[in-house]
């Protein structure tokens, strides 16, 4: 038997239904859940597709209580997509051991309708629970739990089903078609953008060759303002420096200037200092200001030589430059230094702006010759896909055969679309034929339910081994068989638990025989099932039950006896 890893630890339930409290220990292997009509089988799958994210109904709720409530124990692996999604929602899982933790997950509806999802610990949105549904369990029931129900499932469950090589095969084509896709997306791109980039090109030598034309200097803007400056104020210039100089050393005028009262000052210093030595210090800081005076006037005298004789016409000069240099800016700025920037990264702009017909052709050679390897690729999975769809179909019709559906087949379609994806080109149906002569119609039309779940047995059995979830669960499956077709049942249900956890909500003791682990739901006196309505049997409590089941006497001798002859087939089946 192949080690089962992971699945659902146990399940409590509180107000759901006729369900007042009681607690489901699962574990791996093979599960059977019996009990008496009305007990609560049921809400046992009613509470599953709870914690799985199914719409919550306030009639569910257990008349008189305020709400109900559902906690589901799982054993997942430690690290993986499962552990990660939680982690995501904000939630935790708890350590096992190295490998596995625990991840529990909780739901409630009160008896207004309102909902509330703990995932790992914390609250979580719904949608988080029908996610992480979808990796840890799969139900097969009623219609509108049909796992294949989708076009991209059923054609999943025939890849998986078609082996390692075939996957192989995907992943290569997989590698081509997503390389031709983003090629053929650039060249698109390109293509449509190729007008607005030669625009871009031709603005951009325009720019440069207006820029080059200019040859605009780093700081030249600032330079020239300042000398606007200067010359838009020269006569102001020119007379504050005259009459600063005048003052300091009058040359055109007989008024007296600071030099000579200077002279002065030094001079009567200087015939007073033999009397008192303190004066001649003064009388040499007096001499040095002269000195100092007298440079600043020759300074001035020098910068009023300097004064532009024809500063109007340099002023119209530097205005007009300047004028070149707003143009400029206006277009390229906003300053200079971004100006002279545009002229510095132009030629790498070009380069590249140049260099897509270049790229156009290359991608254009790329795409053709990636879209026939791609129709090539395409069309040998068609063939496998065709090939492994003609082995699935005959292998799961004849394991209708032996649940009880001799006249049933299953067809699997595998038609060519028009457009290519990151699968092929295959669009894969599923049908069952429920008779012959009869028209394949979509699984889920024109079956009951217990007829749709024993197809999806069949189809769970033959791939079983390669899908990735660890939980099954069937309700119905035996509905409407008995006898040998009942024990085939179980015998496959057995089969499929060498590879996953399988819980199933049984009347049948054939079925029920091949369980690993048995439960039964008994309702209290009251009507009610309690948390000590829910036990796990063993030995003479197990025959009894099965006895019940088969004759609804569970203290017949030869009821007993055809139970214990069973359970003691179902051990040998299960060693061998």
């Amino acid at each position: 038997m192949t080690d089962v890893r992971g699945g659902i630890e146990e399940i409590s339930i509180r107000d759901l239904g006729v369900i007042g409290e009681a607690t489901l220990p699962l574990g791996s292997g093979f599960t059977a859940i019996t009990g008496e009509t009305g007990a609560g089988k049921t809400m046992v799958v009613s509470a599953l597709g709870l914690l799985l994210g199914s719409r919550a109904d306030a009639g569910a709720v257990r008349l008189g209580s305020s709400q109900a409530w559902v906690e589901g124990r799982w054993r997942v692996p430690a690290e993986g997509d499962v552990v990660e999604r939680v982690r995501d929602a904000g939630g935790d899982v708890d350590p096992l051991d190295a490998d596995d933790a625990e991840l529990v997950l909780t739901r409630s509806v009160s008896a207004e309708g309102r909902s509330r999802a703990v995932v790992g610990g914390r609250s979580a949105p719904v949608s988080v629970l029908t996610e992480l549904g979808e990796q840890l369990v799969v139900v097969h029931g009623q219609s509108d739990q049909i796992r294949l129900r989708s076009a991209v499932a059923q054609r999943q469950a025939l890849d998986r089903f078609a082996g390692p090589a075939f996957a192989e095969a995907v992943e290569t084509y997989a590698q081509v078609f997503h390389r031709w896709r983003d090629n053929r997306a650039e060249l698109e791109e390109l293509v449509d953008d190729q007008e607005r980039r030669a625009r871009e090109a031709d603005d951009l030598r325009a720019a440069m060759a207006e820029i080059e034309t200019v040859a605009p200097q780093p700081g030249e803007d600032d330079e020239l303002a300042d000398r606007a400056e200067r010359l838009t104020n020269l006569e102001e210039l020119r007379l504050a420096a005259a009459g600063a100089r005048e003052l300091l050393s009058a040359e055109e005028t007989e008024g007296t200037d600071a030099l000579a009262l200077l002279d002065n000052a030094r001079r009567q210093l200087e015939r007073a200092a033999p009397h008192d030595s303190a004066l001649q210090p003064m009388a040499q800081a007096v001499a040095d200001a002269n000195y100092l005076i007298s440079d600043i006037a020759a300074q001035l005298s020098s910068y009023l030589d300097g004064l532009d004789t024809d500063g109007a016409h340099e002023l119209e000069i530097v205005q007009e430059r300047r004028s070149e240099l707003a143009g400029l800016v206006r277009k390229y700025g906003p300053t200079l230094d971004d100006v002279i920037r545009t002229l510095e990264t132009g030629s790498l702009r070009l380069l590249e702006l140049d260099g897509d017909a270049d790229r156009i052709d290359e991608l254009r050679r790329e795409v053709e010759a990636d879209s026939e390897l791609v129709a090539q690729l395409a069309a040998e999975l068609t063939a496998q896909r065709r090939e492994a769809a003609a082995r699935l179909a005959d292998a799961v019709s004849d394991e209708l055969t032996a649940l009880a559906m001799p006249d049933a087949r299953i067809v699997v379609e595998v038609t060519e679309r028009d457009e290519f994806t990151a699968s092929g080109r295959d669009q894969v149906s599923i049908l069952l034929q429920p008779h012959s002569g009869a028209e394949p119609r979509p699984l889920g039309r024109g079956a009951s339910g217990g007829e749709l779940s024993r197809v999806m047995l069949a189809i769970e059995v033959v791939i079983a081994g390669t899908d990735p979830v660890p939980t099954f669960i069937f309700d119905e499956v035996d509905a409407g068989v008995g006898g040998a077709s009942a024990i085939e049942i179980g015998r496959r249900l057995a089969r499929l638990a060498e590879t996953a956890q399988v819980i199933v909500v049984t009347h049948l003791a054939q079925v029920a025989a091949f369980a690993t682990n048995h439960l039964t739901v008994v309702k209290g006196s009251d009507g009610a099932v309690t948390a000590s309505s829910v036990r796990r049997l063993d030995g003479d409590e197990r025959i009894a039950e099965m006895a019940r089941l088969l004759s609804g006497l569970p203290d017949s001798e030869s009821g007993l006896a055809h139970a214990a002859e069973l359970v003691e087939m179902a051990a040998a089946a299960r060693t061998r």
